[in-house]
């Protein structure tokens, strides 16, 4: 399990301007406190590696005189961080400190004395009152992801005690000050360098962070650092760029992000807030790329519907068609003429889209003679939610109003084609717009990130995702 996967969320850090964030990330104490399970365990590990390097002297030991002296083979049989805090420090980052471990060691020991008496044994030591504390660094690496250390680490241990088995056990109690002295110095010495190990040992997963996420064939999201978190007493708030761009060319929209806070709430380990102008950047990249176009033509009808696209069912309602195209069958072009407009309001998500509709009589050597173009102007309902680590939704029509652009088959009414045209959004247009929006969108994530116990709601500005957070590998 990666340590302190938690840090990975703190380390949002600032690229070096400031602009308004299209998504926010607040982390909560409840975050907090699962981030520490998870690191003191890998703490735990890393400090069972200590190697305590052999120790050799001579010692005066009266009555005896010199003595020579070697401690050796010493390993670790049991190791307990019983106590610690992970806590915040207001505009700064995040502490570290640990409490009451304790630290139980074995190995050999070996004699010389009189120049020519040798002796050997076991011995067991004991470390109690272990205290190690430490800060940790967050910082933004030159790919703008996060990258994280240790710094002003210290550790003591409040007493020891040491105890030698076999041989002239007695020998060695004589000087046992000195040679506790002297395992907990090299003791001491190695706590810090390894908690600074584990540490580092984040900085892989955080590579990981999907700075730039993949979409689809047209789109990729960046979700870079654009402000430095705001550390409080009780949670952490990160501003991500939140914006969506089209692959390989990154042009800015014509607006930009509104500032927006996230409404305080402290159930859920993690709650993200992604803005309209996350969602509006995504209308425009996709109307950019030409994406919010389609064709229509009449096998995409259902088969038991008596409106087909053809210029029978349209000279119904525009004569001139049925004398001009008999028997032809037709297509449309719905297409987009500028960004779709996405607002939020409390439990209420709407699409306004301004389109035109070109009707084709496609004729017998399958060229497209155009018949007229609408202008059209839809509000649709959308509803969305999470799925895996992915923002997804589905999408109605709530209305729809439509003028005449443009007739190559003389003036006609074009109230009279209203039932046809809803008809065909409802069956052609809006389940294909809903099998995109079902494959889903990507959320900020780093490593193997699931999302748990998640909630959405729709409130004024922006949509607040409320969840808790697994790791796991």
């Amino acid at each position: 399990m990666l340590p302190w996967c938690w840090l990975t969320l703190l380390a949002f850090i600032p690229v070096t301007f400031s602009v308004n964030a299209g998504v926010k990330v607040k982390l909560t104490e409840k975050g907090l406190e699962y981030g520490k399970q998870i690191g003191m365990a890998a703490i735990q590990k890393k400090l069972k590696t200590i190697k305590v390097p052999d120790i050799s002297g001579t010692q005066r030991v009266a009555p005896i005189g010199k003595v020579q002296y070697s401690l050796s083979r010493m390993q670790i049989v049991n190791l307990g961080l019983p106590k610690s805090v992970l806590g915040l420090v207001p505009g700064t980052g995040v502490s570290l400190s640990i409490s009451n471990a304790f630290i139980s060691l074995h190995g050999n020991w070996r004699v010389k004395y009189f120049r020519f008496i040798k002796d050997s044994g076991s011995f067991d030591l004991s470390m109690n009152g272990l205290t190690i504390t430490t800060s940790i660094s967050i910082k933004s690496d030159d790919t703008g992801r996060p990258a994280v250390s240790s710094v002003n680490c210290a550790a003591t241990v409040g007493s020891a005690s040491i105890k030698f088995h076999g041989g002239a056990s007695w020998l060695y109690n004589l000087f046992s000050n000195f040679i506790d002295k002297a395992l907990r110095s090299a003791l001491q010495k190695q706590i810090c360098p390894l908690v600074a190990d584990a540490v580092s040992d984040m900085n892989p997963y955080l590579k990981t962070l999907n700075v730039l996420a993949p979409v689809d064939k047209y789109a990729e999201i960046e979700y870079s650092m654009v402000a430095s978190p705001a550390v409080s007493k009780s949670d952490i708030d990160f501003s991500l760029k939140g914006e969506f761009y089209n692959i390989g060319k990154h042009q800015e929209p014509p607006f930009t992000p509104a500032p927006f806070s996230l409404v305080p709430q402290v159930n859920n380990m993690l709650y993200i807030g992604v803005s309209a102008f996350t969602t509006n950047s995504a209308g425009f990249v996709y109307n950019k790329a030409g994406a919010l176009s389609l064709y229509i033509t009449d096998d995409m009808i259902p088969p038991s519907s008596p409106i087909r696209l053809n210029t029978r069912t349209f000279g119904t309602f525009i004569p001139q068609i049925a004398k001009r195209f008999p028997g032809l069958m037709m297509k449309l072009l719905v297409k987009t003429v500028k960004d779709p407009v996405i607002t939020f309001e409390p439990n209420n998500m709407t699409v306004e889209a301004t389109a035109t509709v070109t009707a084709y009589a496609i004729l017998p050597n399958t060229t497209l003679s155009p018949l007229f173009i609408l202008n059209m102007e839809a509000s649709i309902s959308a509803r969305v939610y999470v799925t895996g680590m992915k923002l997804a939704g589905t999408v109605t029509l709530n209305k729809m109003d439509m003028t005449l652009g443009t007739s190559y088959v003389g003036d006609f009414q074009v109230r009279s084609l209203d039932n046809i045209f809803l008809m065909v959004l409802k069956v052609a247009v809006i389940p294909r717009v809903n099998a995109r929006l079902q494959k889903g969108y990507p959320l900020p994530t780093i490593g193997k990130m699931n999302l748990v116990n998640t909630q959405l709601q729709v409130l004024k500005g922006y949509m607040l995702i409320g969840t808790d957070v697994q790791f796991s590998g």
